[in-house]
C-alpha cells in the first residue's frame, strides 16, 4: 500500500503543505518555511505504492553526531489508521544516519505512539530517546 523514502527529489513542498494543512502545529506554516524546513532536514516521504502520492511525512533536524529532533510527523487523515504512523517513526529510529543518536520531539498528543520506539516523556510535551 505505501513505501518510504529518503529522496529529496520525490517530495513535493506543495504536498508536505497539503499535508500539514492537517495539523496543529503548522497549519499557518507559510510555503517558503516549509520548502527551507525541507532543503535543511533529512525528509522521510510515505507514498502510495500504486499513484506515488505523498501520504505521509517526517524530518529530522541533526547534526549526525550526537543528536536529531524529529519534526512534522504527519499521515494524511484519509489513510490514518494503517500503521503508518508507526512505520514512519520506526525508520527514523532504525535509519542507520539516526539510530545512535539521541532523539527529541514535542508532541501534545502522541505520547504512545512513540514510546513505543523508545521515547521517553520529559515533561508535558517533550519527549528522549537516548542510547
Amino acid at each position: 500500500m505505501f513505501y518510504i523514502s529518503k529522496d529529496k527529489s520525490k517530495i513535493d513542498p506543495k504536498a508536505v503543505e497539503r499535508l500539514l494543512k492537517q495539523t496543529y502545529w503548522a497549519d499557518k506554516r507559510p510555503s517558503e518555511q516549509i520548502e527551507k524546513s525541507i532543503e535543511n532536514s533529512v525528509c522521510y516521504g510515505v507514498f502510495h505504492k500504486e499513484t506515488d502520492e505523498l501520504i505521509g511525512f517526517a524530518r529530522t533536524v541533526t547534526d549526525f553526531a550526537t543528536t536529531y529532533y524529529l519534526a512534522d510527523v504527519i499521515v494524511d487523515e484519509n489513510y490514518r489508521g494503517n500503521g503508518i504512523g508507526k512505520a514512519i517513526v520506526n525508520t527514523v529510529t532504525t535509519d542507520e544516519e539516526m539510530k545512535d543518536l539521541f532523539g527529541i520531539l514535542v508532541t501534545r498528543d502522541a505520547h504512545g505512539l512513540y514510546q513505543q520506539y523508545g521515547f521517553v516523556k520529559d515533561g508535558e510535551k517533550s519527549m528522549l530517546k537516548g542510547k
